[in-house]
């Protein structure tokens, strides 16, 4: 097992999904800007290099104390929260942001769920914004 009780291959399985559909996504070269980076947790240095590598303006995490923004200022990239990033997603395009989630409701089948079941999902992961403005648009 990887963690949280996935398995290491079902794990692998879903990273390669993610890099077949996003290839553009995957970061490469970065390692050597690792060397003069410094953070509170040495584990996220690659993300910051990685950040820096494709001249990023945002990293998406809930960790803000391990990006900490003084340090973040001098490469001009602040953290957001997840919550915060889909708001901003949902405020740029309420069609789409709205169409994309009926899909990702429509998706899920074992077990199927309704949108309101979805909705309150995604509240009780920490993307209570998400969901109340999704609420609002439907």
């Amino acid at each position: 097992m990887i963690r949280k009780g996935i398995e290491k291959d079902i794990a692998l399985q879903r990273i390669n999904k993610v890099n077949e559909a996003f290839p553009e996504a995957l970061v490469r070269d970065y390692e050597q800007l690792m060397v003069n980076l410094e953070l509170p947790d040495k584990k996220d240095i690659h993300v910051l290099a990685a950040a820096i590598k494709t001249n990023a303006s945002l990293i998406i995490t809930n960790n803000h104390k391990h990006f900490p923004s003084h340090y973040l200022d001098q490469f001009g990239i602040e953290t957001k929260g997840p919550d915060d990033f889909f708001t901003d997603l949902i405020d740029l395009n309420h069609n789409s942001s709205l169409q994309a989630f009926k899909s990702l409701v429509l998706q899920k089948k074992n077990p199927p769920y309704d949108e309101f079941q979805v909705l309150e999902i995604l509240r009780r992961n920490g993307l209570k914004g998400t969901a109340d403005y999704l609420h609002s648009l439907l």
